[in-house]
């Protein structure tokens, strides 16, 4: 490469540099790849929204409301032998073979659904099932490769500039999925299949570019197979991923409960708009159309102005205590003002906080974890543990109707679970900073190179 090729170069990367410098410190030499990971998870959210957009008629079309629950509730078990996959290939690949895989395997069965939906075959609860199973695990491998090519102190910086995309790519890709609607199912599947094809090509040119700088010592190169036990093994045999396993279930519990907690509380405003003249279903869908839009806003502006600058100031343990320090207000004061219109606002700086700040900061207690925390046991926490915490509420709900619980008493129980949560931070905490200063001292051991 010649004088002029590597000062356009370098001109370039202090360029981006300074374009993200308002939402995070990015130095030029990470900015090229910071940009690139953006983009690859902002197509990845994009093709998300497309298959969500998809899936939609193909399961309440010809299934209904009922079997779309039910079929949710399925996802549980179908995630457990997705997991002993994952993890029997990682046992046979390095890392840029086994992201590549996993997401031409899901690029494949996007043609296969394509042609079985414009052959009209019925296919909603198959393609559900499968939505759900794609989301959890395409998005655990894209923070994994990204815990994996930073360190703990890039990740700290890095992670929110990561997280725009993210965010971003969630309302961009509802608006391009609400004006491909009319193309049908099958369309916006193969479409979502070219954009993940573009994905893997990233993918491989990060990992060409970057290599594993958090690795441990005692670690094998990062294209090389994972060796590990089994993927419950690896989680209760490890306390830190225990802990963040802990802290995941009750959050999903805590959202859940809220999100069955807000759709009651709806229910009851409704029987008194209903006795004014107002229409049932147009009452409904403003309401949700309404919330839906201010916590994507929400969570939009807190990612690209707060989330950096809350882990930099507090770290990541602090940042990870705000969202339950406001759910704890928040069904604190449900129990003393239960109002629609209270509890919506609670609701939706829950939600941005849990979509922005919460999800960044989660991710970045990988950046101090071993190889195998990152890609074997955070498919199982980002999998099987989340679906859990749902199947908890699920539970939550069947056992509160033949009790006929109050919404007082579906909130109390948030409080407690809540406290608990609090408590699990903590823990984390704790453990988080002693791998940090493992790792600290671990770089400065070793030999300077001259």
């Amino acid at each position: 490469m010649n004088v002029a090729s590597r000062s356009g170069q370098s001109a370039s990367a202090r360029a981006l540099a300074v374009l993200l410098r308002p939402f995070a410190k990015v130095e030029p030499a990470e900015a090229v790849t910071a940009s690139v990971l953006t983009l690859t998870v902002f197509l990845l959210l994009t093709a998300y929204y497309l298959l969500k957009t998809a899936r939609e008629p193909l399961i309440l079309l010809h299934g209904g409301a009922e079997v779309k629950q039910y079929a949710a509730a399925g996802q549980a078990l179908l995630l457990v032998g997705v997991v002993n996959a994952y993890s029997a290939l990682a046992r046979r690949v390095g890392r840029q073979r086994l992201i590549a895989t996993v997401y031409l395997f899901f690029v494949s069965n996007l043609v296969v659904f394509a042609i079985l939906a414009r052959s009209n075959v019925v296919i909603g609860v198959p393609f559900f099932l499968w939505v759900g199973i794609f989301n959890m695990t395409a998005v655990s491998q894209f923070w994994s490769l990204a815990a994996d090519v930073y360190t703990p102190e890039q990740g700290k910086r890095l992670f929110a500039v990561l997280g725009i995309g993210s965010s971003v790519g969630a309302v961009a890709g509802a608006r391009v999925a609400e004006s491909l609607a009319p193309m049908g199912p099958g369309w916006l599947m193969i479409c979502a299949a070219g954009i993940l094809v573009v994905c893997v090509a990233l993918f491989a040119w990060v990992g060409a570019r970057e290599g594993s700088p958090g690795r441990k010592a005692h670690e094998g190169h990062h294209d090389q197979p994972l060796v590990h036990d089994h993927p419950a093994g690896v989680l209760v045999r490890d306390k830190y991923l225990l802990l963040i396993a802990v802290l995941t279930l009750l959050l999903n519990w805590v959202r859940s409960n809220g999100d069955y907690l807000l759709d009651r509380t709806l229910l009851a405003a409704l029987a008194e708009a209903k006795s004014h003249g107002a229409d049932p279903s147009t009452f409904v869908t403003a309401f949700k159309a309404s919330y839906f839009e201010w916590v994507n806003i929400a969570g939009v502006v807190l990612q690209l102005f707060a989330v950096s600058r809350i882990m930099n100031r507090v770290g990541v343990r602090n940042a990870l205590l705000v969202l339950p320090a406001v759910a704890f207000l928040e069904y604190g004061s449900f129990l003393i003002v239960p109002l629609l219109s209270v509890f919506t606002v609670a609701k939706v700086a829950e939600s941005s906080l849990e979509y922005s700040l919460q999800n960044t900061a989660r991710q970045a207690l990988f950046l101090v974890s071993s190889r195998v925390e990152k890609y074997v046991g955070k498919t199982v926490v980002d999998t099987v543990v989340v679906r859990a915490g749902d199947a908890l509420t699920s539970l939550v709900v069947l056992a509160g109707s033949r009790a006929a619980l109050s919404m007082r008493a579906f909130a109390t129980l948030n409080l407690v679970l809540v406290s608990i949560w609090i408590a699990a931070v903590f823990a984390i905490g704790r453990e988080n900073a002693r791998r940090s200063d493992e790792g600290e001292a671990r770089v400065a051991a070793e030999p300077v190179l001259s």
